[in-house]
C-alpha cells in the first residue's frame, strides 16, 4: 500500500498533468500557460491576491512575496533528473521578476 505522502504526490502530479494539457485551471483559481525561458518550457500559473495566503521568497529578487499579493507560480514542464515530480520544483515569483527572465 502506498504511503500518504506517495498518494498525495501522485494526486499532485495527476493534477499538474491534467492542468498542463488543459491550458487553464479554474479548479486551482487561476490561469496557467506554458512559456519558454532560457531554453526550458515552464508551466506558469497566475495566483490572485485573494488566493495567496502564505509568504514566499521570490527567486528573481530574493525579496518576500507577502500574503494577498498577486504573483505567478512556475515549474518546469519536464521534471529534473533527481526530482520525483516537476511540482517539487515549483517556485513563486513576482510577476515582473519572472517577465524579466527572458
Amino acid at each position: 500500500m502506498a504511503s500518504r505522502a506517495g498518494r498525495r504526490q501522485a494526486r499532485q502530479q495527476h493534477r499538474a498533468d491534467r492542468a498542463a494539457s488543459a491550458g487553464s485551471n479554474s479548479w486551482l483559481g487561476g490561469h496557467q500557460q506554458v512559456e519558454r525561458r532560457s531554453g526550458t518550457e515552464w508551466v506558469v500559473r497566475s495566483v490572485t491576491g485573494t488566493a495567496s495566503a502564505k509568504q514566499y521568497r521570490c527567486p528573481g529578487c530574493s525579496q518576500t512575496i507577502r500574503p494577498a499579493v498577486a504573483h505567478v507560480v512556475v515549474w518546469p514542464v519536464e521534471k529534473a533528473l533527481l526530482s520525483d515530480s516537476a511540482l517539487d520544483e515549483r517556485r513563486h515569483w513576482h510577476r515582473p521578476c519572472w517577465q524579466r527572465l527572458a
